[in-house]
C-alpha cells in the first residue's frame, strides 16, 4: 500500500497507570515496509505502547496517526478497521474451540449459518501463503505453545492487517521455528506489509530489524535508529543503561547424593499419542541436568509426569520416595519447585494479587499458614520482601498478577519456587522472553541454587543456555533420550544429530 506518509506515527505518547508513568512522551515512526522492532527491558513500557497503538489503551497525551490520518481508537475492532492487528504475547484464545473457530471469532462472517469446511480451506489457503501450517479442526488446547502463537498470527492475517505488531513473537519458538517466522515476516514486508516487531533478543533484531526503537523505564533512549553497523553490544547498553555481560561463570566442585530417579517413564501427550518413551534420567544435589531438543519432543511432558501434573507408567523417585501418579502436592512436599513453561495459565493466577500468587505453595505452613486460617500480614510482607529481592516491576503486591509484563511475571514465579528452597528445580524455558539483564540475573539465580546443592532439570530450547549452564546434558527426540554427555566433552555436532534422532553411539 504505497503512501506519502509513514504506515504509523505516534507523537509524545504518555499512558499511565495508578502510580505507574508507563510512557513518558514516547515518539515512534513505522515506514511502510519495514520491520522496525521495539527494544527494552521487562516493564519498559513496550506493550503497553503498543496496546494504544492497538486500540485496547488511550494515552492521556499524544497523538496517533495512520498513513497521514489522524485516529483516535476507542476499541481494537477500531484499529483493526484501519489495518492494525496485533499478535499478543499472552495468547487471546478459547482452548476448547477448534483453530478455525478461533479465527473466526468476532467477525461479522460467517453471520447465521458457520460452513466450517468452507472456512477451514480459506485458512488452509493463508497458511500456505505464510508457511504458518496448523491442523485447522484442532482444538486449540491439543496444541503445542508453538502452533498457537501461529494461530494467533493467522487470526490477524485473516482480518486484513497490513499493519502487524508482533509482541514477543517468537518468546514461544523453537530455533527452527523461528527461523520459519523471519522469513514469513520478510515475505511480509515484501508484499507491502509493515511490521513493529517487540522482541527482548538482540541476535534477532541484528538479523532482521531495518530500524530500532529502544525504551528504558518509559522513556526512549533510540529513536529509529538504522541497524546498519549496530551491534548486541551496543543495543544491551541503549536497553538496560549499562554493560551486560553475556557469558556466565560456572565454577567446579563435587556433587552430592542423587536427588531424582526415573526410570523406564512413558506418558502420552494431550492427543493421544506416545510422549515420553521408556525416559531413564538421574539427577544429583548440587548438578544442572540440561535437556536439549527441538521444541515438541517430550519437554513439557516430562515436566509435567515429574511434578504430579500428568499421568506416566514408570518410575519417579525424590530422595528415593516415589510420587509418579501422585497428586502435585506429593511433589511438593518432597521439595520439588517448578518453573513452568506457561507462565500465565499454569504458572500464576493473573487475576489474583501478588501476594496470593507467592503463598500457593506455602500458604498450608507456618508462619503463613495458621491452622485454617491465613495470617495475611504475615503474607504480604513476605511478598514486599519477595518484590524487592527479585526486583519486580508492579506497582503494589495488590496488584493482579495478570497485570504484570511477561518478564516481571517470570520473575514473580521464580520468587515463588526458589523461596521454597528446593531440593529438586524443574526450570522449564525459566529465561523465555526475558530481556538480557533478566536473563543474565536468572542464571545466576539458577547456578546459585546449584551452589546451595539443589538438583536442577534446566529443560531449554536455547542451546547456548543448555551448554553454558549444564554439568550434564541429555539431548530428546520424540520422546526418547538420545544420550547424555558431559559439559565438559561438548561436540555440537554430536548434540545436533541427537536432537535430529541419531542415538548416541555406545562405547
Amino acid at each position: 500500500m504505497n503512501s506519502i506518509y509513514p504506515a504509523i506515527e505516534m507523537k509524545d505518547i504518555v499512558i499511565e497507570f495508578p502510580g505507574v508513568l508507563a510512557n513518558d512522551h514516547v515518539n515512534l515512526t513505522l515506514q511502510e515496509g519495514e520491520i522496525h522492532a521495539l527494544l527494552g527491558e521487562n516493564g519498559a513500557g513496550k506493550s503497553t505502547l503498543m496496546n494504544s497503538l492497538a486500540g485496547l489503551y488511550k494515552p492521556v497525551f499524544g497523538t496517533i496517526l495512520v498513513r497521514g490520518e489522524l485516529v483516535n481508537f476507542n476499541s481494537p475492532r477500531d484499529a483493526i478497521a484501519k489495518g492494525i492487528g496485533m499478535v499478543h504475547q499472552h495468547f487471546m484464545l478459547v482452548p476448547t474451540q477448534t483453530v478455525t473457530e478461533n479465527i473466526l471469532l468476532g467477525l461479522d462472517e460467517p453471520r447465521y449459518v458457520m460452513s466450517l469446511k468452507k472456512f477451514d480451506k480459506k485458512i488452509l489457503d493463508l497458511q500456505e501463503k505464510y508457511g504458518l501450517y496448523v491442523e485447522p479442526t484442532t482444538k486449540i488446547w491439543q496444541l503445542s505453545v508453538g502452533e498457537q502463537q501461529r494461530v494467533e498470527i493467522l487470526k490477524t492475517l485473516y482480518r486484513g492487517a497490513n499493519i502487524l505488531i508482533m509482541d514477543e513473537p517468537t518468546a514461544v519458538l523453537s530455533p527452527r521455528e523461528i527461523g520459519e517466522l523471519m522469513e514469513t515476516m520478510r515475505s511480509m514486508t515484501e508484499e507491502g506489509k509493515s511490521i513493529i516487531f517487540i522482541t527482548h533478543k538482540l541476535g534477532e533484531v541484528v538479523d532482521i530489524a531495518d530500524r530500532v526503537t529502544v525504551l528504558r523505564k518509559g522513556v526512549v533512549t533510540a529513536e529509529g535508529e538504522s541497524m546498519k553497523g549496530v551491534t548486541k553490544k551496543d543495543l544491551a547498553q541503549r536497553m538496560v543503561g549499562r554493560e551486560v555481560v553475556f557469558t556466565v561463570e560456572r565454577s567446579s566442585h563435587e556433587l552430592g547424593e542423587v536427588v531424582v530417579e526415573l526410570e523406564n517413564v512413558s506418558a502420552i501427550n494431550n492427543r493421544g499419542l506416545p510422549a515420553l518413551k521408556d525416559v531413564s534420567l538421574s539427577v544429583r544435589s548440587g548438578e544442572i541436568l540440561g535437556l536439549a531438543g527441538v521444541g515438541g519432543n517430550g519437554q513439557s511432558e516430562l515436566a509435567e509426569v515429574i511434578t504430579g501434573l500428568r499421568q506416566c507408567t514408570g518410575y519417579i523417585a525424590i530422595q528415593g520416595e516415589e510420587i509418579s501418579n501422585f497428586p502435585p502436592i506429593k511433589a511438593i512436599k518432597q521439595g520439588v519447585s517448578h518453573i513452568p513453561e506457561d507462565r500465565t495459565a499454569v504458572g500464576t493466577a493473573p487475576r489474583l494479587s501478588l501476594t496470593d500468587n507467592t503463598i500457593m505453595k506455602g500458604y498450608r505452613d507456618k508462619p503463613i499458614g495458621d491452622g485454617w486460617r491465613i495470617n495475611f500480614q504475615v503474607a504480604e510482607d513476605h511478598t514486599s520482601v519477595l518484590k524487592d529481592q527479585f526486583n519486580i516491576l508492579a506497582p503494589s503486591i495488590h496488584t493482579p498478577a495478570g497485570k504484570l509484563s511477561g518478564g516481571n511475571l517470570q520473575k514473580l514465579i521464580l520468587a515463588r519456587e526458589i523461596n521454597s528452597e528446593p531440593k529438586f528445580l524443574v526450570a522449564m524455558q525459566p529465561t523465555r522472553g526475558l530481556d538480557v539483564g533478566a536473563i543474565e540475573d536468572i542464571r545466576a539465580l539458577l547456578l546459585e541454587q546449584r551452589k546451595n546443592g539443589a538438583a536442577i532439570l534446566l529443560i531449554s530450547e536455547e542451546l547456548d543456555e543448555v551448554l553454558s549452564l549444564s554439568d550434564r546434558i541429555a539431548v530428546i527426540s520424540e520422546g526418547k533420550i538420545m544420550g547424555i554427555v558431559d559439559s565438559e566433552n561438548v561436540d555440537i555436532d554430536q548434540i545436533g544429530m541427537m536432537m535430529a534422532g541419531m542415538e548416541q553411539e555406545r562405547e
